[in-house]
This record gives structure tokens, C-alpha cells and sequence, in this order.
């Protein structure tokens, strides 16, 4: 399919005598015409033009610059001029590639004296223009179709990961079925959290099927209500050589947690291209076959809980590496809360609950915690004896340490 996908674009190059440029929805790079001559020149000299191209995919900025012209609306070519400012040195002209009233992409033209007596208020008028409309048309119903077939498998993968005990048996003979002799490989589950969904618009099993099929993604989807606060998650399911190399999974991860739709939305209001809450990813021990995939998912959903809150795990956390978010995930929020560590947990003492944390993550020992901290020992002292006041847990007690800490954990899972 990547091989159509290019045939495709050089026809539009050929037709126009430019190179073109083929990107998803996403802004996540398909296909690209070759660069010759003094075309050279222009790809050196427009900074996001080569990052598109070196990088695979556009920043969330670049994106939103070129879709405050409008574009995702534009149901014909049109033309975006310069903004040096921007780094975008020579203008563009877009192709949207649409199929069924819904754009699946673009194609980018850059708008040089090559294309400078291009007339596109007439699309007909020139044959040039005509014949790169039409191979645009036909590069839609391609991501359509793929769109379509990566929508289905992962409305398959979502319906095996949501099921009730009772359904789970059926679901999984349903994607069995439908990936092959894939779903008996080795595989892993790679959550990125939190999620956005949109309204009305095509899931992640669209958008990112260009993703899938170069990168080895058996299937994709989005499920809701996956985070305590109701928020969703991703889910991609990824092929692996062996069950002993999940670097293929991370790669996943990394690039998925590139996506405009990773983390929370920007607030109401807040000026485009705003940057949102960050997301993080988590990948579940991998696994033969879809048998435990269930259990999987839950290990990569509470490693990206768990990266989302320590940060010094992520962004992209592995099951086997989160330690103690291994139990605290698996605990409702309400019951990771002990009554005699709240006070603790008030805004007025941030300062002694991180003094007591790093403490206790120093195993206890001061001299560490002190250096961690950049504060004296004597400062550590009085600190923590202030925390056991606030408390009334005793520091020198096992137990007392452990529920401080997990506690302490936990909060810092609720706040992530």
C-alpha cells in the first residue's frame, strides 16, 4: 500500500512539475517526491518543509498555522503564501484529499515559479491542475479503504479489552479471525493516556493507519472512560519479532505520543496551538497470542497512569518498571486516600509532603534525602518532624513509613 501511496505522488509531481508532498490528517508524512536540481535549494531553505520530511511528521504549531488557512474545510486546492517568521520560506499549495465529505490528508505543492501561472479559481482550465485533482481523489478513497479496515480491527480490539468476563471469549475468536496468523505471534499492548477522541470526527484507527502499516500496528483504538476521571486512552496492538524485544513497541509509543490528540485539551479560549496537558505511554509485558491480552492492557494502561505521575519514569514506562504503581493502580482513588496522612496533602504543606516523599524514597536515609533536597540534614530533621506531628505517624516505625509512602504515591497518581 506505502508503494501505491508513492506511485501516486509522483504522478502528481510528474503532472506539475514540483515535487510533491503527501501527509495524514495528522500531518504525519506518507509519501514525498524526490527533489532535484535546483529544488535542492528550496528544501534546504524551507526549515519545515525538511523537518516534515527528515522527521515524518509536522509540530502540533506547524500544524495549527496551516490549518488556521482552513484547509481541513476546503473542499478545493488552494493557495497559502509565505511567513518566513514561521519557517515557512516558499508558499504552498494544497491539494486536500478528500473521500466521502471527510479529508483524510494533504497533498503539498511548493508554490515556486514553476506553479506561479497555476490559476486555481478555475480548476478545470488547466489540464496540469485537472490531472493532480484526480490522483488526489484517487489517494482518498485509498486512505478511506485503509481507514475503514483499521476502524473495523480496532472496534475488534476495543470490544475484546471492554468486555465482560462472559463476551471475552467471543471477542477474542472475532479478532483472531480477523488479523490471522498475527493474533498467535508475539505481540504488545502500548496505552497512551490520556486520549482525545473528538466529536464527529474519524477515530485513531483512521488517522493513524498510514502508522499502522509502516510500523507494524496490528490494530488501534480509543477507549473511553479508561482513566479514573473518566478520560480516554489509546490502545495499539504491535507486532513484535519475540517476546523478548518490545523495542519495536516503544518505538509505537514515541511516535503516537507525537499526535495532536495525545494529552488533554488545550482550555476554552486558549489562543491555537496552545500546548495541552502531556500524555504519556505504557506498554504491558508482551505476550504470545491474545489469551492474557486483557490483562495486557491493563498492565500498559496503569504503566502510563504511572508515567503520567513520575515523571522520572516516562514518558513511556514499561509494566515491569513502575514498582510501586504496580498495586497503587489497580486501588479506586478513594481507597488509596489514608485519613491520617490528609493533612499532609494540603496545598500550605507541598513543601513537607515532597520532603517527606524523597525521604522515604531514599530508603530512609538522610544523608541521600538531604543532598536530593539541597537542604541541610538539620533542615531534613525538623521537616520530618513536622510530618509525623501533621501526622501522627511515627517515621521510625516500618509500617508507619510504608503507609506514608504509598499514600504519598497514590496522591501523586491522582494529581498526574
Amino acid at each position: 500500500m506505502r508503494g501505491e501511496y508513492q506511485h501516486l505522488v509522483d504522478e502528481i509531481s510528474a503532472a506539475l512539475g514540483v515535487p510533491a508532498t503527501l501527509e495524514d490528517r495528522d500531518f504525519g508524512l506518507i509519501a514525498f517526491g524526490a527533489h532535484g536540481g535546483d529544488d535542492d535549494a528550496d528544501l534546504m531553505m524551507d526549515p519545515v518543509r525538511t523537518r516534515s520530511i527528515l522527521q515524518r511528521r509536522s509540530t502540533a504549531a506547524v500544524r495549527a498555522w496551516f490549518e488556521a488557512f482552513g484547509i481541513a474545510r476546503a473542499q478545493a486546492p488552494l493557495r497559502i503564501p509565505p511567513d518566513p517568521a514561521a519557517g515557512v520560506f516558499t508558499g504552498r499549495i494544497c491539494l486536500p484529499v478528500r473521500h466521502g465529505g471527510v479529508v483524510h490528508g494533504y497533498v503539498w505543492l511548493l508554490d515556486d515559479e514553476h506553479l506561479a501561472g497555476l490559476d486555481l479559481g478555475v480548476p478545470f482550465a488547466d489540464p496540469r491542475l485537472t490531472q493532480a485533482v484526480e490522483t488526489t481523489n484517487r489517494i482518498g478513497a485509498l486512505l478511506a479503504a485503509e481507514a475503514r479496515a483499521g476502524a473495523e480491527l480496532g472496534e475488534l480490539l476495543r470490544d475484546l479489552l471492554t468486555a465482560r468476563p462472559a463476551a471475552v471469549e467471543a471477542a477474542r475468536g472475532a479478532l483472531r479471525e480477523a488479523l490471522g496468523p498475527a493474533a498467535d505471534g508475539p505481540l504488545a499492548l502500548v496505552a497512551v493516556a490520556p486520549w482525545q477522541t473528538g466529536d464527529g470526527e474519524p477515530g485513531p484507527e483512521g488517522s493513524g493507519s498510514a502508522l499502522a502499516e509502516r510500523s507494524g500496528v496490528a490494530a488501534m483504538c480509543a477507549v473511553p472512560g479508561a482513566l479514573p476521571d473518566g478520560s480516554a486512552a489509546l490502545a495499539a496492538l504491535v507486532r513484535l519479532r519475540a517476546t523478548s524485544a518490545p523495542a519495536p513497541a516503544r518505538a509505537i509509543a514515541d511516535r503516537l505520543l507525537r499526535s495532536p490528540r495525545a494529552g488533554r485539551p488545550a482550555p476554552d479560549g486558549a489562543p491555537v496551538g496552545t500546548p495541552h496537558g502531556l500524555a504519556a505511554a505504557g506498554l504491558g509485558t508482551p505476550r504470545r497470542g491474545l489469551a492474557e491480552l486483557p490483562d495486557a492492557w491493563s498492565e500498559a494502561l496503569s504503566a502510563a497512569r504511572a508515567a503520567g505521575a513520575e515523571r522520572r519514569l516516562g514518558p513511556v514506562a514499561e509494566w515491569s518498571g513502575i514498582g510501586p504503581y504496580r498495586v497503587l493502580t489497580g486501588l479506586a482513588p478513594e481507597r488509596a486516600a489514608d485519613p491520617a496522612v490528609l493533612p499532609l496533602l494540603e496545598r500550605a504543606h507541598t513543601e513537607l509532603a515532597r520532603t517527606a516523599e524523597v525521604y522515604l524514597d531514599c530508603a530512609g536515609q538522610a544523608g541521600r534525602a538531604a543532598a536530593a533536597l539541597g537542604i541541610h540534614r538539620q533542615t531534613l530533621y525538623y521537616r520530618l518532624g513536622r510530618v509525623e506531628q501533621l501526622t501522627g505517624l511515627d517515621l521510625d516505625d516500618g509500617e508507619d513509613r510504608l503507609l506514608l509512602h504509598m499514600t504519598l504515591k497514590a496522591s501523586r497518581l491522582r494529581r498526574g
